[in-house]
């Protein structure tokens, strides 16, 4: 049975004026006179002329952000939270363009769009508010009480380089710039070249809510070439991606002795427990497989359900995929957008198709679409895949998910555990349990009754990969500090911490070994 499906759009609905698309490329560095064209994923029809940068280009841009950091460093801390709190007003204000352009250029539905806008905002305020605490200087033990005074700055590491991802074009292109820019850091940017008008939409926005033009400075072309000129430069490297680039980049860092978060791949299990709701954990895992058709990196799309519950979700989960509609629309009323290329669309056949001629059942969906637009493919679920399938440990990042049974919850936990990745996992089921299992769960985020949102939207909390999906966090304090460097203060008063002059080393040995005794008895550590 196949999904309800929407008519297909006409390639006009699907465009943006020339001159908006003008004025955005203006914020690009570019003085090569060379341009690429984009395509929307809903047609295939051209979308924009995207400027391409020269490495002389991304030289100019370091050059312009290390003349200008040092100002911006000095500004002050209630000046910077200001500005970050204007922006959250801005996202919110021009959310229409901006779901505009994140579902023109990556193909997704509005309601998902939505989400991007929700997410930006949420990070501008957060970092906003927080700011005061993060930027202020933490006082710490010292040697010896009262005489002895510690205290820790973090200091901006400098030029942040951020290399962002097509498939969240407008939070991955701003969230992780936003810390480094409160932290009293500039940023040289690279958005993917499929996504640059969302990207430079928000940094006009950006720009317009008070920060400086040259604190966020955006090049654009292949990350082979001018990625590489940012990794080679930056004092700080923050990419999202695939876990090949993400090691390529780890390593040339490394040459350097610089920082780096990566946010890589991820092949995310699901865990329904028995006493799970099963209507709840089958339209929960609609959600977590098929947000954004697939494409994103904490998507699910292994899901283990105990085999006392394993029918009735299964057909209460394929009850609801089938009843999905997919369309190109710029709408509310799509459940499922598109991919984004077809390079995306042959990805998911391969794997099912290689997934079939290994034993696999197609439960739903397994086809393209090309009826309603290139690059459509239906939520697909597959049962019976064997280990010899591709998509049994390869990421997909589409629609595709596979439904394994499981008899033991230790069982179901080795089967997440199972593969090279660790980004996020979802577990449904009763809280105190599935509290219980989460800790052994290898995976940098775990949600509970819920797919990833609980974890993804809470920006108080951090959010990375363990293994393969990467390393750093972002969000939360931790989204703060990793564009700084620590340093410690100490201010010695009375005496010295080698003792006065006045008394010999033995004594003071004495002294001191009796006082660390008594320390050891009274103090206690804050």
């Amino acid at each position: 049975m196949a999904s309800t499906l929407s008519t297909p759009a006409s390639t006009s609905d699907f465009t943006v004026d020339p001159a908006r698309v003008r004025s955005l490329t203006a914020l690009i560095r570019s003085t090569t006179g060379e341009t690429r064209t984009t395509t929307a994923p809903f047609t295939g029809g051209p979308l924009a002329l995207i400027p391409v940068s020269s490495l002389d280009d991304v030289d100019a841009a370091f050059d312009e952000a290390r003349r200008i950091q040092p100002r911006w460093a000095a500004t002050s801390v209630r000046q910077r939270a200001a500005a970050l709190l204007r922006l959250h007003d801005l996202v919110l204000a021009h959310q229409s363009e901006l779901m505009d352009l994140v579902q023109l250029e990556s193909g997704k539905t509005r309601k998902h769009a939505y989400d991007e806008v929700v997410h930006l905002a949420l990070t501008a305020r957060y970092y906003g508010r927080r700011l005061k605490h993060l930027a202020a200087p933490q006082r710490k033990v010292g040697v010896f009480p009262l005489i002895t005074q510690i205290s820790v700055n973090h200091v901006p590491k400098g030029v942040v380089g951020i290399i962002s991802p097509w498939n969240y074009p407008l939070t991955m292109a701003m969230a992780d710039g936003l810390p480094a820019i409160a932290a009293g850091n500039v940023v040289v940017h690279k958005p993917d070249s499929q996504s640059c008008l969302t990207a430079l939409a928000a940094v006009e926005l950006f720009r317009e809510a008070g920060f400086p033009a040259d604190v966020w400075q955006v090049v654009s072309g292949a990350g082979s070439v001018v990625g590489t000129s940012i990794v080679q430069q930056a004092d700080y490297i923050c990419f999202t991606g695939s876990t090949a680039t993400g090691t390529g980049i780890a390593k040339l860092a490394a040459e350097r002795l610089v920082n780096y978060s990566l946010e890589l791949g991820g092949k995310n299990p699901m865990i329904v427990l028995p006493g799970a709701d099963i209507e709840k954990a089958a339209e929960g895992a609609v959600g977590a497989c098929f947000s954004s058709a697939g494409q994103l990196c904490v998507s699910i799309e292994r899901l283990y359900v105990h085999d006392t519950l394993y029918d009735d979700f299964r057909d209460a989960f394929i009850r609801r995929v089938q009843a999905m509609s997919l369309g190109a629309t710029l709408g509310w009323d799509a459940d499922m957008g598109s991919l984004v290329s077809a390079s995306q669309v042959e990805t998911i056949s391969k794997h099912v198709e290689n997934a079939v001629a290994n034993g696999a059942t197609v439960l739903a969906g397994g086809r393209a679409r090309p009826d309603l637009g290139p690059h459509f493919y239906e939520p697909t679920v597959l049962e019976g895949v064997t280990e010899a399938a591709d998509c049994f440990a390869e990421e997909t990042f589409g629609p595709l998910v596979s439904l394994y049974r499981y008899d033991t919850i230790e069982q179901a936990v080795q089967l997440a555990n199972a593969g090279e990745y660790g980004l996020n996992a979802s577990i449904y089921g009763p809280v105190p349990v599935a509290r219980g299992i989460a800790g052994r769960i290898k995976a940098g985020t775990v949600n509970i009754n819920e797919g990833f949102a609980a974890t993804f939207g809470s920006i108080d909390a951090p959010m990375g990969g363990m293994r393969s999906s990467g390393t750093g966090r972002r969000q939360g304090d931790e989204g703060y500090y990793r564009y700084t460097e620590t340093q410690a203060v100490g201010v010695q008063r009375l005496l010295p911490v080698s003792g006065p002059a006045a008394i010999p080393p033995r004594p003071y040995a004495a002294v001191l070994t009796f006082l660390l005794r008594v320390l050891r008895r009274t103090t206690t550590r804050r």
